[in-house]
């Protein structure tokens, strides 16, 4: 079956506390743009990452707020941040390394929390089911084209309320040439 394709920058998931720290008491982020999945938005607002090696500027913030912050990197961000962050599912962030976070209104000391978010592919618990899918199934992808590859270790992530794609890093779309929108296959396990 077809999926489309959502590729995944660098960008960093704030809880309430590290929120208001950074922007303010209080403070509600704006929608700069609405993503795939239902309920989550690029906000307007950014972060300034500073790791041991260097830092990046403009780190989009999505919204809503979480239970816990998080921050989502490639690769090749983690080689110029002096980090090696392990591959892991998003929430999963025990010994992982921390950075701080620097915003308009404070910083904080992220004392963990930076990952390489696992690739995995956001689908709806009915096409799941009728696919012989469930939710945390390891599969693999076919990329199609002129850097065509097998991706292995793709994780179905089920919900009623999400819409299907797969997300990789820019890494990992840039390996394939893969861009936003274009379609991959789940291999039959």
């Amino acid at each position: 079956m077809e999926v489309p394709v959502g590729v995944s920058g660098r960008h960093i998931h704030l809880c309430r506390e590290d929120l208001d720290a950074l922007f303010g008491p209080g403070y509600e982020l704006a929608v700069y743009r609405e993503l795939s999945q239902p309920g989550e938005f690029a906000a307007r607002e950014t972060v300034t990452i500073v790791a041991p090696r260097g830092v990046l500027e403009g780190v989009r913030v999505l919204g809503p707020v979480r239970p816990y912050s998080q921050v989502e990197i490639a690769m090749t961000d983690g080689f110029r941040l002096g980090l090696k962050p392990p591959v892991r599912e998003s929430g999963d962030l025990a010994d992982t390394p921390g950075v701080a976070v620097v915003g308009p209104a404070g910083a904080i000391n992220l004392r963990r929390g930076v990952i390489l978010a696992a690739r995995h592919i956001h689908m709806e618990e009915d096409r799941a089911k009728a696919l012989h899918l469930h939710d945390d199934q390891r599969v693999q992808v076919w990329v199609p084209g002129i850097r065509g590859m097998i991706l292995d270790n793709v994780i179905i992530r089920t919900s009623p309320h999400y819409r299907l794609e797969l997300h990789l890093d820019t890494d990992e779309a840039n390996a394939a040439l893969l861009a936003g929108g274009d379609k991959v296959r789940i291999l039959r396990p």
